[in-house]
């Protein structure tokens, strides 16, 4: 018998994010109490002599911890931006084709002026 990998953990959501060798995966699950959390994997593909294999690092976040998580996430990130290199463009990094679009979300969006644009991701 076929032993069941999500152990009563249904994935209710997930976007991948590609980022040069390493690949991101946010995934919502849920338990079998219908109670939700967040999986972050960074996976990098590492090559052997016999082909390759994936190297994964796995956070896991719970409801409790969202908005701690998000602010200290974003003060570090704004701390970089601002402080440490403020003279970078960092918008040079933006490749919209390199991300991966939601399983579960709606990719066509309204811009200011009210003109559909879809998104386009490969």
């Amino acid at each position: 018998m076929e032993e069941n990998k999500t152990n009563g953990r249904d994935e209710i959501y997930s976007a991948k994010v590609k980022a040069g060798k390493r690949t991101y995966f946010f995934d919502v699950k849920a338990t079998r109490s219908n109670d939700y959390y967040l999986t972050i994997t960074e996976s990098k593909k590492r090559f052997k002599e016999d082909g390759f294999t994936y190297e994964k690092h796995k956070i896991f976040l719970y409801k409790e911890d969202f908005n701690k998580f998000m602010e200290a996430l974003t003060n570090t990130v704004n701390h970089v931006k601002h402080e440490l290199m403020p003279n970078v463009d960092f918008t040079q990094f933006d490749h919209v084709h390199e991300r991966e679009e939601p399983e579960t979300a709606e990719t066509t969006t309204k811009t200011s002026n009210g003109v559909d644009t879809e998104l386009k991701w490969e």
